[in-house]
């Protein structure tokens, strides 16, 4: 293919599906250079020359100052959901267009959640710990698994499930919980009551989340507002046989008042894949809880999601070469300051 005069650059080490992009940019006709950097500055003297990054937002964050040194970016394309760690502000300012993958891992994400629901439901953890230690429920034996946990053994038809957040992963999960003939509730103030009706879902208030859900799950974005919603006076309102789910980002809950509230019986159980920070020093308190379920930030990966992530900022980057603006693009009103730089673009089709 005809050389282009685009640089692609990936501040981080080549593995897995990144491995590919070598090949990948060369049949573009673009250049394309991957080296880690260890600090702001190591990545300017990398990327002050790139066309686009190719970032993995969580691992390199773009601050403001990082970007304003970005003197011919024209795009940064994450690799993930969330663009949190990414200043939208600044890049906006430049004409720099940001994209992510708005449906990345939106299926193992809802899967996941739909597993650790009913794995506090029917404390498949529990049990297999008990029976890994000799015990078995039938049996003279299983004396803990008989008066413990069979106890707290739940039927799922008929239970709510409550979603904080009504983006595509809850959206995603709603057909699934459904299915084990659970009610599904959210609350979502920038989610019409439409929307939730059409997939036979309440919409409710804060406080009744709290109050009527059985098992709640987290798939809001995380923000100032957010951070550490999950709190004691949140848990105060919770049932407690509630269970509390969590596959979206640590901070939305306070642990240290999560670990009192499930110390104290003021919730039943906690089913986290993420934590804050992560990974959890090795004496946070909630490793050491029966009743926590930790997965380790592994809801979002399968071989398939992961090939699709890396896959889609490199169609991102063709389109910018062809003219076009990006399909998945973040910050549209990015568009007007990037013309004045670049020229004219064309929607992608």
């Amino acid at each position: 293919m005809k050389r282009v005069n685009f640089k692609v650059v990936l501040p981080l080490a080549l593995s897995g599906e990144s491995a590919k992009y070598p090949k990948k940019f060369s049949e573009l006709g673009a250049e394309f250079v991957s080296q880690p950097c260890g600090n702001d500055e190591e990545f300017l003297t990398l990327a002050k020359d790139a066309d686009a990054i190719i970032t993995v937002g969580s691992i390199r964050p773009l601050p403001r100052k990082v970007i304003e040194g970005l003197k011919k970016c024209r795009l940064i394309s994450n690799t993930q959901i969330g663009y949190d760690s990414i200043d939208i502000a600044a890049a906006t300012e430049q004409g720099i267009l940001v994209t992510n993958v708005p449906d990345y891992c939106t299926e193992e994400v809802s899967d996941h959640a739909m597993a650790l629901i009913l794995a506090c439901a029917r404390k498949i953890v529990q049990l297999n710990e008990a029976a890994k230690r000799g015990q078995w429920g039938l049996s003279p034996d299983g004396i803990e698994i008989q008066t413990k946990i069979w106890p707290k053994l739940s039927r799922l038809k008929g239970q709510t499930v409550g979603l904080f957040g009504f983006g595509k992963v809850s959206r995603t999960l709603v057909p699934k919980a459904r299915g084990f003939q659970f009610r599904v509730i959210t609350h979502d103030p920038y989610v019409t009551g439409d929307v939730a009706r059409q997939l036979g879902v309440e919409m409710v208030d804060w406080k009744t989340l709290l109050q009527q859900s059985d098992f709640l799950s987290i798939h809001a974005a995380l923000t100032a507002e957010t951070r550490r919603i999950f709190n004691a006076q949140a848990f105060s309102q919770m049932k407690p046989s509630a269970c509390l789910i969590n596959t979206a980002r640590g901070g939305f809950i306070d642990e240290a008042a999560l670990y009192q509230a499930l110390k104290n019986g003021k919730i039943a159980m906690a089913a986290l894949d993420v934590m804050d920070p992560e990974p959890p020093g090795r004496h946070n308190p909630l490793l050491s809880l029966d009743n926590v379920i930790i997965t380790a930030h592994s809801a979002f990966f399968s071989p398939t999601a992961e090939a699709e992530r890396w896959q889609r900022p490199v169609e991102e980057v063709a389109r910018v070469v062809r003219g076009e603006f990006p399909q998945s693009l973040v910050n549209p009103q990015a568009k007007a300051r990037y013309v004045e730089r670049w020229g004219e673009m064309k929607e992608p089709d």
